[in-house]
């Protein structure tokens, strides 16, 4: 996991006497892999979020915000995947077996 920033843009410009823009632009994550990282991460909400965990609960595990959570779960429905929790899964097959 990338570590967290301590300083903004803007401090570590007037540190080095550079523009806010050229010390975005040297730090900043090549998009191949902020897009990889981005899709693991969806995944992981995906199968959290199958498994029956509330958005809550899995913000809480992956250390991200709700709100990123329900971003990621709506973006995964309008991306036809499957969000089928498998505890509903599984209890809708016993019962059409009954």
């Amino acid at each position: 996991m990338r570590e967290r920033r301590t300083a903004t843009a803007r401090e570590l410009a007037d540190r080095f006497g550079v523009t806010p823009r050229t010390v975005r632009s040297m730090i900043a994550e090549e998009r191949a892999a902020y897009e990889g990282r981005s899709r693991q991460r969806r995944d992981q909400i995906v199968e959290l979020h199958r498994q029956g965990r509330k958005g809550y609960e899995i913000a809480r595990e992956l250390n991200i915000s709700t709100g990123l959570v329900s971003t990621r779960l709506k973006e995964a429905r309008l991306a036809g995947i499957d969000l089928t929790r498998y505890a509903a899964a599984g209890e809708a097959h016993e019962q059409g077996h009954s």
